[in-house]
C-alpha cells in the first residue's frame, strides 16, 4: 500500500479539464527499470490484496495459447500449435509464443482490423481499401502511435505508400461537429460532444469552451478535387448558454490557447492567392499546397507537447488495456475526465508514461501486456465474481467477425492441412482463410462491451445454410472428412473436441458424442456434422475465455 501511495504522489497533479496528469517521466519512477509486465502484476496484485480479494489461478496451456492467438493474430490456434505448446517442458515457451505470434504476419493484419475498429466507431468508413492498406503497413513498419497520429492529422497524399491515411479525414469532411468529436474520442479518450451546446453538466471546467477550441483546429479542412484541403485562415462564433456570441479561439482539451498567427482577416488580395493555388491544384489533380499557418499542424504540435500529451499517451494505453483485458482502466473509453477516475490510476499514469518514454512503441506495449500473470488468469472462478476493475478474473472476449469466421475455417479443416508447412506456407494458408472468410464475416455484427448475440447471428448459425454448406462441409481436407478414417467414434469425438476447442475431451462430453453418434446407424456422417456444428455454434467457440 506505501508503495501505491508513493508512486500516485510522485506521478499525478491536476491539471485542466480535471484529468490527472503524471509529473515525472517513467525513468523517474518507482519500478522504472522492471519490465512492463512485471509492474502491472506488482499494481494489480496489490490492489487486489488491499480489496481483501483471492484472485483467479492461472489459466491452463490450452487456454492460454487460445487466448494469445485469437488476441495477436485473429484466430484459434491449430491442433498442431496447441500440442507442441502444451506439451513443451521449456520455462520461456509462452515468450516464445508471444514473440512469433506478434512477428507473424496475421498480426500486422488482426492489430490493423482491430484499429480500424477503434479509429472508426460508427463503422461508417470500416473496411476502406485505402485505410486498411495504411494501418496494416504502419504496423509492419513498428511505426510509433505518434507519429500515426501525426500522418493520419496530416496526410501526405503524394505519397502514394501514405495517401490511404487521408480516409480518416475525408470521411468526415461532410460534418465537422462530428470530425471533431471523432478526433478527441479516438486519440485523447474525450467525448467532448457534450459541451457543444452547454458545458459538461458533469464535468466541471468542461466547457463550450473545450468543443469550440477543438473544432477551431479542424474546421478550414476540407475537400479539394478529391484531395484534402486547409485554408490558411477562417473562424467559428457561437452562442454561449449564457453571455454574447464568442469567437472561438484555437484551445486544446487542457486549455492551452494556441496564438492564430492567422487570426486577423485575409486581405482580399491574399483571399484570391489562396483560391488561385487551390483551384490550380484542383486542376492538375495534385494535393493542394499547405497553407503558411496550419491550424491541424498546430493541433499535433500541441497534443504531444508537454502536459498536454497526457491525454495522448493515456488513451492510446487505456485502448491497448481494453483490447487484451476486456475493459479499460478507464471505462468508458471516451469519459477520461475528472468525475471517471481509472480503477488504477498509479498504474495508468505509470504505463503512459513508459510509453511515451519509449516513443509510443505499441508492440512493446502489448507485449508487456500479454506477458503479465494479470493477462493469462482463469476466467473460471468458483463463488460469487469480484468487482471487475479489480481485473482478479479474466473477462471473457467475444470474438470479432474476422476472428469468428477466420476461426470457422480453421476447425472445419483437417488438421493435417497445417502439418509440416514452413512459415511462410503456414502464414499463406491461413491469410487464405481469413480471405476467404471476409464474406461471412461481414454478416456478423461488431462485438460491443455489452456484447448479446443478435438475432441475426442466432438466425445465421441455427436456421441458415450458409454455415453447413460453407464450413460444415465432408470432402478431402475438411475435419469432417477426417472422421471418414476414424475407427470409431471415441476417437472422432476425441477428433472435433481437439479440432473446435482446443483441449482434450472429458470423459463426460465422449460418452455423449459417441451415445449420439451411435443412436443414428446409417446417418453416421450427419451426425458428426451435427456435433461439429453444436460445438462452432456453442458459447466455448465465440468466445475468447
Amino acid at each position: 500500500m506505501r508503495l501505491r501511495l508513493l508512486l500516485t504522489a510522485v506521478c499525478t497533479v491536476t491539471i485542466a479539464g480535471g484529468l490527472r496528469a503524471p509529473l515525472a517521466y517513467a525513468a523517474d519512477l518507482p519500478f522504472a527499470s522492471q519490465p512492463i509486465e512485471k509492474v502491472i502484476d506488482q499494481l494489480i496484485d496489490t490492489a487486489i490484496t488491499d480489496a481483501g480479494v483471492t484472485p483467479a489461478g492461472q489459466a491452463d496451456d490450452a487456454t492460454v495459447i487460445r487466448r494469445l492467438t485469437l488476441d495477436l493474430v485473429g484466430r484459434i490456434p491449430t491442433t498442431a500449435e496447441v500440442d507442441a505448446y502444451t506439451k513443451s517442458k521449456e520455462s520461456d515457451k509462452r515468450i516464445k509464443l508471444v514473440d512469433r505470434l506478434i512477428a507473424a504476419p496475421g498480426f500486422a493484419r488482426h492489430q490493423a482490423s482491430l484499429f480500424d475498429v477503434m479509429l472508426n466507431t460508427d463503422g461508417n468508413m470500416r473496411g476502406n481499401g485505402a485505410f486498411r492498406d495504411y494501418l496494416v503497413a504502419a504496423i509492419k513498419e513498428d511505426k510509433p502511435w505518434d507519429k500515426v497520429f501525426r500522418e493520419l492529422l496530416l496526410p501526405n497524399e503524394g505519397n502514394a505508400k501514405l495517401k490511404g491515411a487521408a480516409e480518416f479525414l475525408r470521411a468526415r469532411l461532410t460534418d465537422t461537429d462530428k470530425l471533431t468529436n471523432d478526433v478527441s474520442v479516438a486519440f485523447f479518450g474525450v467525448n467532448v460532444s457534450c459541451a457543444q451546446c452547454h458545458n459538461h453538466p458533469l464535468v466541471v471546467g468542461w466547457t463550450q469552451d473545450h468543443f469550440y477550441g477543438m473544432k477551431m483546429f479542424l474546421a478550414r479542412t476540407f475537400d479539394n478535387g478529391g484531395f484534402l484541403g486547409e485554408r490558411g485562415s477562417g473562424g467559428i462564433k457561437y452562442k454561449p448558454t449564457k453571455g454574447p456570441e464568442r469567437t472561438a479561439k484555437m484551445m486544446f482539451l487542457t486549455g492551452a490557447v494556441i496564438e492564430d498567427a492567422s487570426s486577423k482577416e485575409p486581405t482580399a488580395d491574399e483571399m484570391k492567392k489562396e483560391k488561385d493555388a487551390l483551384d490550380k491544384a484542383k486542376a492538375a489533380k495534385t494535393p493542394p499546397p499547405a497553407p503558411k499557418f496550419s491550424a491541424r499542424a498546430k493541433l499535433v504540435e500541441v497534443a504531444l507537447q508537454d502536459a498536454n500529451a497526457d491525454y495522448f499517451a493515456r488513451n492510446i494505453v487505456n485502448r491497448m488495456w481494453h483490447r487484451f483485458l476486456g475493459a479499460g482502466l478507464v471505462t468508458p473509453l471516451d469519459q477520461m475526465h475528472s468525475e471517471n477516475p481509472p480503477s488504477h490510476p498509479e498504474l495508468l499514469s505509470w504505463l503512459a508514461r513508459d510509453t511515451a518514454t519509449h516513443a509510443y512503441d505499441l508492440k512493446r506495449l502489448i507485449r508487456g501486456i500479454v506477458l503479465s500473470k494479470t493477462y493469462s488468469r482463469s476466467s473460471r472462478y468458483d463463488s460469487d465474481q469480484p468487482d471487475p476493475k479489480l481485473f482478479a478474473v479474466a473477462k471473457l472476449k467475444p470474438m470479432t467477425p474476422l476472428q469468428l469466421a477466420t476461426s470457422l475455417k480453421i476447425a472445419a479443416t483437417d488438421p493435417v492441412a497445417f502439418e509440416g508447412k514452413k512459415a511462410e506456407e503456414f502464414e499463406r494458408t491461413i491469410e487464405q482463410m481469413e480471405s476467404s472468410a471476409r464474406g461471412f464475416a461481414s454478416l456478423i455484427a461488431q462485438p460491443t462491451d455489452n456484447f448479446q448475440i443478435g438475432v441475426g447471428e442466432a438466425l445465421l448459425f441455427s436456421n441458415g445454410n450458409r454455415v453447413m454448406n460453407e464450413y460444415l462441409t465432408d470432402g478431402t481436407g475438411t475435419a469432417l472428412g477426417r472422421i471418414k478414417t476414424m475407427r470409431d467414434s471415441k476417437e472422432a469425438a476425441e477428433f472435433l473436441v481437439k479440432t473446435a476447442y482446443g483441449r482434450s475431451a472429458t470423459a463426460e462430453e465422449s460418452k455423449a458424442i459417441s451415445a449420439y453418434i451411435q443412436k443414428r446407424p446409417g446417418r453416421e456422417a450427419d451426425a458428426y456434422r451435427q456435433v461439429l456444428w453444436a460445438f462452432v455454434t456453442a458459447p466455448e467457440f465465440r468466445f475468447s475465455y
